[in-house]
């Protein structure tokens, strides 16, 4: 796997720039007193996240390809921790979980680091999905039995399968690219994060079509129009910094944005069906890992593969 390269860390440079802004921005509209009380306090914990958040992804890039694949299966294992906490799991499903924790999720994210593709698509969605039941049925409690299992499967193929895809970009190698597969991860990282933070800025200022109300009360038409647009602007502004042209940087923005929509949409079903509001308490302001993860867990995939049919 390729070393960090320069580009990548000019789009941190440009995060801590945009960081400090906000934060100026932020401490203006309390000091003036245009933001007050709990919206104050919400806005000041997200952008203390942020610097958090953003320092910690600097920190691995700089470290290499070992220490981003580790971050990833860490977080990989917080999410799917706060994924089984709200699944109709049993006693007797604890040694299915047991494995899917200790042995199914570090197996993964080392068959992504020894660069061996084809285990490393075909251990989860299909060896992993044949295993798992035969472990819970040899328990013989057949109650609840296809919602447990599913569950199970679920929370891997969403914590782990999907999120492993981010550092399985690090072992492509694209003929003619001159910069390192580093400077992809940011860059997809990059604009999935800037369409969440962009649909929630759009919302707030134009939004007045409600998009999924019972789903997510504060998804709007427009601000997921003015998030996607303005986050696909972003990658074709980053497009030199990649093997695209500027309206395939276009087109890939926009695909990855809309699929981390989705992603975030189909997460937020999920946590209304269980009756929570965030998955954890992890990431101040945020909620837990999950909350963080849930656009690049739908968006990661996509992105490998569009990069896999038509650059290699």
């Amino acid at each position: 796997m390729d070393r960090f390269h320069s580009p990548s860390a000019f789009f941190f440079y440009g995060l801590f720039a945009f960081l400090i802004l906000a934060s100026l921005v932020a401490r203006l509209l309390i000091r003036t007193g245009r933001v007050g009380g709990p919206t104050a306090q919400n806005l000041a914990d997200r952008i203390r996240a942020w610097w958090v958040m953003i320092g910690v992804l600097a920190l691995i890039f700089t470290l290499g390809a070992g220490a981003i694949t580790l971050f990833f299966a860490l977080c990989s294992m917080a999410a799917l921790r706060e994924f089984a906490t709200i699944t109709h799991t049993r006693r007797d499903d604890h040694d299915g979980l047991a494995i899917a924790f200790y042995v199914i999720l570090p197996l993964q994210y080392l068959l992504v680091y020894a660069e061996v593709p084809v285990f490393a698509a075909l251990l989860i969605p299909v060896y992993c999905f044949l295993l798992l039941p035969v472990i819970t049925v040899l328990k013989g409690e057949v109650q609840g039995f296809l919602t447990r299992v599913s569950e199970t499967q679920w929370a891997l193929m969403v914590c782990v399968y999907c999120v492993s895809h981010i550092p399985a970009i690090l072992t492509l190698d694209i003929p003619g690219y001159r910069y390192s597969a580093f400077t992809l991860v940011a860059w997809l990282i990059l604009v999935v994060q800037a369409s969440d933070v962009l649909q929630y800025v759009w919302g707030k200022a134009l939004g007045r079509h409600l998009l999924a109300p019972r789903v997510s009360p504060s998804k709007t038409v427009e601000g997921l129009a003015g998030g996607v647009i303005s986050a696909s602007a972003l990658g074709v502004a980053l497009a030199p910094f990649t093997p695209f042209g500027w309206w395939q940087a276009g087109l890939i923005a926009l695909t990855v944005t809309t699929f981390g929509f989705l992603g975030g949409l189909i997460m937020s079903a999920i946590k209304r069906d269980r009756g929570v509001k965030d998955w954890g308490t992890l990431v101040q302001g945020h909620g837990g890992i999950l909350d963080r993860l849930d656009s690049l867990v739908f968006s990661a995939p996509v992105f490998l593969h569009i990069l896999a049919w038509g650059w290699l």
